[in-house]
């Protein structure tokens, strides 16, 4: 989800709720402690020179349980950001304690806020010889081994 997607979200949201993609919800006593914007500049394995840009949010929770962060602030935090830091429009990335700092992609389902899983990839899979598409085969429509001479009672072990 970019920015601009979120703040419209935002917008329309009388409560913030961010639903982990376990199904289990962020405690409502969570607090926002960083937006910014994280810029990535790399090579990938196949030696091109990449640069990525994200909307960064830090998600934290205390001990202070009576705590709620309402839209409007988390919006007025936002609208900081962009004129503070010049974030731009781009895709959000948050943070989330576990056993160690999680990052995940951001999602709206009509009511909650949904932190999304988020995976590595080949950027260069022409250059490291990774095949186009996973091989599908049926079970059935393997070769049948019932002649070989590895199966039980076959004598080859």
């Amino acid at each position: 989800m970019k920015l601009s997607e979120f703040k419209k979200q935002l917008s329309n949201t009388k409560e913030l709720i961010f639903v982990l993609p376990n199904g289990t919800i962020v405690p409502k006593h969570f607090h926002v402690t960083e937006v910014g914007q994280v810029t990535k500049h790399f090579i990938d394995c196949g030696g091109t020179v990449r640069n990525e840009k994200v909307v960064n949010f830090q998600l934290w929770e205390a001990n202070d349980f009576d705590h709620r962060l309402a839209p409007e602030k988390l919006a007025g935090i936002i609208s900081l950001s962009e004129k503070v830091l010049k974030v731009e429009d781009a895709e959000i990335e948050v943070e989330y304690q576990g056993d160690t700092i999680q990052k995940f992609g951001l999602d709206f389902d009509g009511a909650n806020f949904m932190l999304t899983a988020k995976q590595t990839n080949c950027l260069a899979p022409d250059k490291c010889g990774i095949p186009a598409e996973k091989l599908k085969v049926n079970l059935n429509e393997l070769q049948n081994t019932s002649n070989s001479c590895c199966t039980p009672g076959g004598g080859c072990c």
